[in-house]
């Protein structure tokens, strides 16, 4: 069976599987991490014709959205399954429309970083020393502190995202300038719906 006759499930089940191999246990305990430890990932060039130095900021600029994104994703699943309580139904449903998105989005991001020649990050470890979100912690979380942590991490990728749009435009970057506005209106909605739930 090809990836594109597989479901969304099956391919959230294969992705899940390729980033975390059985002997490296998915970790669940919140991680803060100070600035100076962050982005010490060094990208390394795929093709010297379309790895150009002068396209370096705009694919480290993504691969920070990607450290984020699939943070805040396995963030979003935790909370998907683990919910209780009488908000159950509507944060179950929000998450599953938001998670998904997140997974598509992850897969976009990493193909654009290799279209500019480098090597996208594609493990926990990598993600892990780039992120600035916080994991999920470990214990059981009230559905309210799920909805306020969810809607705070999306707004810390708008903002992160408003930073990074200026330095891709400043590289005469259009494609993907317009690929990270879009991953902007996206958390900018997502944060409005978690908020509006959680009233």
């Amino acid at each position: 069976m090809t990836q594109n006759n597989l479901t969304k499930s099956e391919k959230l089940d294969i992705a899940l599987r390729d980033s975390f191999p059985a002997s490296d246990p998915i970790p669940l305990n919140s991680n803060p991490k100070r600035k100076e430890e962050q982005m010490s990932y060094e990208l390394k060039k795929s093709d010297n014709l379309a790895g150009s130095d002068d396209l370096k900021p705009v694919a480290e600029t993504l691969s920070q959205v990607l450290a984020d994104t699939f943070t805040l994703y396995l963030k979003t699943l935790n909370y998907h399954w683990n919910v209780e309580g009488a908000r159950f139904v509507g944060i179950h449903n929000l998450t599953d429309e938001q998670y998904h998105n997140m997974f598509e989005a992850i897969d976009t991001l990493a193909e654009r970083i290799r279209a500019l020649g480098y090597y996208s990050p594609g493990s926990y470890e990598e993600f892990s020393k780039m992120t600035t979100i916080h994991e999920a912690s470990t214990g059981t979380v009230s559905a309210g502190d799920m909805l306020q942590n969810l809607e705070n991490d999306h707004m810390t990728l708008v903002a992160k995202l408003k930073e990074s749009i200026p330095v891709v435009e400043k590289h005469d970057d259009s494609t993907t300038a317009d690929l990270l506005s879009e991953r902007r209106d996206f958390h900018e909605q997502a944060a409005w719906m978690l908020r509006s739930l959680g009233k």
